[in-house]
């Protein structure tokens, strides 16, 4: 059985020595490589069901869209697909913040080629949590002061890339108000209001309303 990944990382070198390894396995299918978090989310809206990717290797520091806000997003246009973030960084702050976006694993990125197999079957076949061992020390370390459960908030911030005007205007969306009540309360004209709601979509790859409000209740981004 042959398993479907895909890879986004935006350093050149990186991303060919992964596809050296993964070359190197027979049982790994590549769906894409994308170079940052939006190009990534492009690819998945481009694919077809049947052939969207099992398991996503995920660089955390990229630019455009970074990892941790692409996991958040596209785990709640695609609930199915697991994350393996691969880095360089092993700070708490960083597995914290993986985590909370929906990460089922946290890999450094010099793994040999056999670390990555096993990481995707562990995922899929077992349902585990693939960590490398620096990573799974610093995670213990985290529970042991029991940091995730008493600071992992209710709610996903907003995507750092929607503007306050565009933030106010999804929380009306999500309230149930069509273009025009919207416009007349923020005082503003119906195209403006059209434009950033067409902005809003754009930027977290959704295509209707039903859409983006099924994602602010997933992520509980105006929860109070």
């Amino acid at each position: 059985m042959n398993f479907i990944i895909a890879l986004t990382e935006d350093n050149s070198i990186n991303r060919n020595t992964f596809l050296q390894k993964i070359n190197a396995l027979e049982n790994m299918d590549l769906a894409f490589v994308a170079a940052n978090g939006n190009e990534c989310l492009e690819n998945l809206k481009g694919t077809p069901h049947e052939k969207l990717p099992q398991v996503i290797f995920m660089d955390l520091e990229m630019p455009v869209m970074n990892g941790i806000e692409t996991i958040q997003l596209a785990k709640s246009l695609h609930p199915q697909i697991h994350f393996i973030v691969l880095t360089v960084f092993d700070d708490e702050e960083k597995i914290f913040e993986a985590i909370k976006a929906g990460a089922s694993g946290y890999l450094l990125k010099h793994e040999p080629a056999v670390v990555l197999q096993e990481a995707v079957m562990n995922v899929l076949e077992f349902g585990g949590a693939p960590m490398s061992p620096a990573i799974a020390r610093k995670a213990l370390q985290l529970m042991s002061r029991s940091s995730i459960g008493a600071a992992v908030p209710a709610n996903h911030p907003l995507p750092e890339m929607i503007t306050t005007r565009e933030e106010e205007i999804l929380r009306h969306m999500v309230n149930g108000w069509d273009a025009k009540k919207i416009s007349s309360v923020l005082n503003i004209s119906v195209l403006t209001v059209r434009k950033h709601i067409a902005n809003i979509y754009e930027k977290l790859h959704v295509q209707s309303r039903a859409e983006i409000i099924n994602m602010a209740h997933q992520n509980k981004w105006f929860n109070q």
